[in-house]
Formats: structure tokens, C-alpha cells, sequence
């Protein structure tokens, strides 16, 4: 993308967080519409609005939005999502992605995937 259309993509990312805040027409519950807000933007139910985003359902797994798309990226599993790419799993051995990348490319063994590798 080019920076114009970066800037405009944040100018209506901030319009519509900001439409979204002062959003009364849905119910209203104890907490403000900006925490509502950040709920849906983000897929977190602080505000208690939205139990179905809640970590751990069947519709949202546990972690945050963001921490599972760390670990998709890379191959980690911080938010628990993901316990098949643990360290030492049979598909994932220890370290993760960028430190087996790291001793593919200069032939160490950092992440310890690669006992093979000369060792620095």
C-alpha cells in the first residue's frame, strides 16, 4: 500500500472505532461504549457485552486475537491455542520458527532442533 492509502485506511479505522463508541442503540450494560468498542475491534470481552468472544469458547479459542496470530506467524503457542506447536511436539521441535531459521542459515544449534549442527 502506499502511504496515501495507509493514511486513509487509519483515518476510517479511527472514524469507525469512534462511531462505534458512541454507539448507544444496543443494550446497555455497565460498562462504557469505548470498552464495547474495543471488544469487537479487538475479539476480547472485557467489557462483558460479548461472551461468545470470551477465551476459551468454542467460537474463540484461548488468547487474545493477537497472540494467536504470533503464534500462527511464528509457530510459538503463547496463547495456548495452539498446543500441537509446543516445543518438542512431534510437527514442532524445539525453538521456534525464527530461531530454527536462525541455525538453518549459520549452521548452529540455538533452538536446539539442530544437534547436529556445528555447534558456536
Amino acid at each position: 500500500m502506499r502511504p496515501r492509502e495507509i493514511i486513509a485506511a487509519i483515518a476510517v479505522s479511527g472514524a469507525l472505532l469512534g462511531l462505534a463508541a458512541c454507539d448507544s442503540a444496543k443494550s446497555v450494560d455497565s460498562n462504557t461504549g469505548a470498552t464495547r468498542a474495543v471488544d469487537r475491534a479487538a475479539g476480547t470481552n472485557t467489557s462483558g457485552a460479548y461472551p461468545a468472544q470470551s477465551d476459551g469458547t468454542r467460537a474463540n479459542p484461548a488468547g487474545t486475537e493477537t497472540t494467536r496470530a504470533l503464534d500462527r506467524a511464528a509457530g510459538t503457542n503463547t496463547s495456548g491455542a495452539y498446543p500441537t506447536q509446543r516445543d518438542g511436539m512431534p510437527g514442532n521441535p524445539p525453538g521456534t520458527a525464527a530461531t530454527r531459521a536462525y541455525d538453518r542459515a549459520t549452521d548452529s544449534n540455538t533452538s536446539g532442533a539442530y544437534p547436529t549442527n556445528n555447534r558456536r
